[in-house]
């Protein structure tokens, strides 16, 4: 017999998520996916896993994998530490997510975990909106960890005829673009060293380190090296107008902000743990009251 109340059975349908990570107390995901649920008529509930709260590390992600399968989360975001090591526990990849080496969504159904990796998709269409139309002979990346993978795919397959990658590790950036070449070609991915040579040169510069977070305050480069015909990219979303970006405006550079890649990611992970297609609009506004709101954030 059912026994459950007229009340609950008018209930919404109900959909766990998470965002496991370090420091992710204040992350604006889950508000983001929470409010866009009850938009959709969801009783949506996100929960952050904080690994430096509970203190932990990567190390923990298969724990926390296995307790996120029973108790019925129907996906996770993944982000630093863990967008990398997450991979070798999961069932499959995403065509995506493969190719980048990096996951950043994680979708588990029927005993499976699926990594996918929106952090591509949500970049590009940001940028489509942000920069339509700018120069894209040379570019410049700075950082070629997790997220700087996402980013160096997506801007490839926006049409960056050479993407230049610079890393505090330079093998880290070497790895990266050797396997960017494997896909897109050779000679359209190149490490290098040489700073203030591949920006003089550039049309382009993303920045793609935590550098210019509010925890990690400061300048990825040289502000001298910012000149009014480079435009200047961030995956930072709080600040929104990081010391980068305030410098590149000062120069008279087009500028775009972290937050079109914020939206957009989180767009593409709802999808993927609803099954339902959000409202895009929707969800920047959404971002756009959150930002305004007196809290801090942090990258994802």
């Amino acid at each position: 017999m059912d026994t459950a109340s007229p009340a609950a059975q008018d209930a919404p349908p109900a959909v766990l998520a998470g965002l496991i990570g370090a420091g992710i107390g204040a992350s604006l995901t889950p508000a983001m996916h929470e409010r866009e649920g009850a938009a959709q008529g969801l009783r949506l509930v996100y929960r952050p896993i904080d690994l430096a709260t509970l203190g932990l590390g990567p190390a923990a992600l298969e724990e926390l994998l296995v307790a996120a399968q029973r108790f019925g989360f129907a996906g996770l975001n993944i982000t630093h530490p863990c967008k990398q090591a997450v991979i070798p526990l999961l069932d499959a990849l995403s065509r995506d997510a493969r190719a980048i080496g990096a996951v950043n969504t994680v979708v588990l159904r029927d005993g499976k975990r699926i990594g996918h990796n929106t952090d591509a998709s949500g970049f590009a269409e940001g940028f489509r909106r942000g920069l339509p139309e700018v120069a894209r002979r040379q570019v410049v990346q700075l950082g070629a960890g997790g997220a700087g993978a996402a980013v160096a795919h997506a801007l490839l397959g926006l049409g960056v005829e050479r993407l230049v990658l610079l890393d505090v590790e330079p093998v880290r950036a070497a790895a990266l673009a050797s396997d960017l070449a494997a896909r897109f070609g050779a000679g359209r991915a190149v490490a290098s060293t040489d700073l203030a040579l591949d920006v003089a040169e550039a049309d382009g510069l993303v920045n793609c380190t935590p550098i210019g977070m509010t925890k990690y305050p400061g300048l990825p480069l040289p502000a001298t090296l910012l000149r009014p015909a480079l435009w200047v990219a961030e995956i930072v979303y709080f600040p929104l107008e990081t010391e980068l970006l305030r410098h590149a405006r000062e120069r008279g550079c087009r500028t775009l902000d972290g937050g079109g890649m914020a939206v957009f990611q989180a767009v593409g992970a709802f999808r993927l743990f609803t099954g339902i297609e959000p409202d895009a609009v929707r969800m920047q506004d959404h971002f756009r009251a959150l930002t305004a709101a007196p809290r801090c954030h942090p990258t994802d």
